[in-house]
């Protein structure tokens, strides 16, 4: 156990945060995502039991999210026609404004096979339990400033 950190954030996963780059990102995959097939070029970690709010929280709280880009947040959109409940994002907003202060204006959403494209290329891919339908959300990495 660390003191500071979430023990939700496995010893894996800290690695893993530790270890990506500037402009680098990560996946935190609902449970219906193809987490192996899309992340087969990635480190796929295995979250299972936990839901993607719990995870976006912790992860927030260590990893800087970019600041040259406008959009380092990407949801994956609701298909035409597909009526279902994305409320799950309205609780990405509080988080997100919890740990940024340019809040929900850091999100934007993609395609459903441009976020898949974006996927592939991720350092990792977390995958949940989560049973909220279009609940997956990719992060890009930004860089640690001095004070």
């Amino acid at each position: 156990m660390l003191k500071g950190i979430s023990p939700i954030l496995s010893p894996e996963l800290l690695k893993v945060l530790c270890e990506m780059g500037h402009s680098d990102t990560i996946v935190i995959a609902d449970g219906n995502f193809p987490a192996e097939t899309m992340g087969k070029d990635a480190i796929v970690i295995r979250m299972d039991g936990h839901g993607v709010p719990e995870i976006l929280e912790a992860v927030l709280k260590v990893f800087p999210l970019d600041q040259y880009v406008e959009k380092p947040v990407s949801l994956m959109e609701r298909v035409p026609g597909d009526t279902a409940d994305i409320s799950i994002w309205k609780t990405y907003e509080e988080i997100i404004a919890k740990e940024e202060e340019r809040g929900s204006a850091l999100i934007q959403t993609l395609e459903r096979f441009e976020f898949y494209e974006q996927a592939k290329r991720a350092y990792a891919v977390i995958a949940t339990s989560e049973r909220s339908q279009y609940a997956n959300i990719l992060l890009q990495k930004g860089c640690v400033l001095q004070a």
